[in-house]
């Protein structure tokens, strides 16, 4: 973990954003000694984004097997994506 105080955005902004970029961790800002801001890549941002929402998506996923949601077999799974890249081949050649 990186703490900074929030003076050295003002004044070192290119440090703090080369730390950010190069270690892809947070840097927390602290004000008066507490914590203010935390500041982070963009990259990493997106990355934790994503993350998260996939998070989101398995926990649904999970509570819908859990009350007992029947899901698809690996087969059927399996002809449905056939299909998807099928129909995407063919948007790509014009011909949909």
């Amino acid at each position: 973990m990186y703490i900074k105080p929030s003076a050295s955005i003002r004044q070192n902004y290119n440090e703090i954003a080369h730390l950010c970029k190069s270690t892809g961790e947070p840097v927390y800002l602290t004000k008066n000694g507490e914590g203010d801001l935390v500041v982070m890549d963009i990259a990493a941002f997106v990355r934790r984004e994503k993350m998260l929402q996939l998070r989101e998506e398995l926990l649904a996923v999970e509570e819908e097997r859990l009350a007992g949601r029947q899901g698809v077999t690996l087969g059927q799974l399996s002809d449905y994506l056939e299909q998807i890249i099928t129909e995407a081949g063919k948007e790509e050649d014009g011909q949909i």
